[in-house]
């Protein structure tokens, strides 16, 4: 099923190409993706052998964080790709993506159990127990490993951002977050973005995904097409970057691509399982 959900993916990009390049991309505000040229391309982060999955970036740091399974932990990079800390994470399965909401403040998906939880991260943290965090779960289905893949916090809406992986191939928004980790009780609201493009056929999957705080935009993942697309907050096509080799500088096609997030310069991080860092910068500087 795989497999053809692959091929599928393929040849169905091509149509959705011609309907990303019809729209005005200056007019949307959006970060120009074709324009993107690989900087770092496939550097292995010493010190992270296997299981780099998920990316968010913190500008109060300006570093990257991401997760890693085998043993859990969060760990923090820097923007040139180089391993910062390794943070133990208790209480966990299968977490598969990060993302930094404001201050000290962190949120994690947890792909086997489909529990997001809320903690927080100082320069001298050294271990995480979700087992004491904050937390909901999500009824995604009987599928364990096609749970939630991505989480992104949606800084100019408050809100919480999450991608199904398939099966079907989702965005979630949750609504309430701030409130409910205030303790003013469940204030949860879960609803479906509507996105302007049949994304099924055109994406195979929805690895990671990554608001734009700048603009709003979203960027959305997938690993087995090999690609990203770039959404205005209306869910209309802002634009297209594919990951395969002789596009963007690329040598090599990115193998797995498992996380992004964009910087504070615009630039755009992508880490691929295993352990590779990649780093994609715009031509020209932007002004958001």
């Amino acid at each position: 099923m795989v497999s053809g959900l692959w091929a599928s993916g393929l040849a169905s990009l091509g149509v959705h190409m011609l309907a990303v390049c019809a729209v005005p991309q200056a007019r949307q505000g959006g970060l120009s993706l074709p324009a993107f040229r690989v900087r770092i391309e496939a550097l292995p982060i010493e010190g992270i052998s296997a299981d780099l999955s998920g990316l968010t970036y913190n500008a109060q740091s300006d570093t990257l964080f991401g997760v890693v399974n085998r043993p859990q932990a969060v760990v923090e990079i820097s923007t040139e790709g180089r391993l910062l800390r390794r943070i133990a994470l208790e209480g966990a399965r299968d977490i598969e993506g990060i993302t930094h909401v404001e201050g000290s403040r962190f949120v994690v998906v947890d792909e086997a159990t489909h529990r997001i939880s809320w903690f927080t991260i100082e320069p001298g943290t050294t271990r995480i127990d979700l087992g004491a965090a904050p937390f909901f779960t999500l009824d995604l289905g009987g599928f364990a490993n096609m749970g939630v893949e991505g989480v992104s916090w949606d800084q100019k809406a408050g809100t919480l951002l999450l991608s199904q992986e398939m099966l079907p191939a989702r965005v979630l928004a949750i609504d309430g977050l701030e409130e409910t980790a205030r303790g003013d009780g469940l204030q949860l609201a879960i609803r479906k973005c509507a996105l302007d493009l049949p994304l099924g056929p055109s994406f195979a999957d929805f690895s990671a995904l990554s608001a734009h705080d700048a603009t709003g935009n979203l960027l959305l993942l997938s690993h087995m097409t090999g690609a990203v697309a770039e959404f205005s907050p209306a869910g209309e096509p802002v634009g297209l970057m594919l990951l395969w080799a002789g596009r963007h500088g690329l040598k090599k096609s990115v193998p797995q691509a498992e996380g992004i997030a964009v910087g504070k310069d615009g630039d755009l991080y992508i880490v691929s399982e295993p352990n590779l860092f990649y780093r994609f910068s715009p031509q020209a500087a932007r002004a958001w």
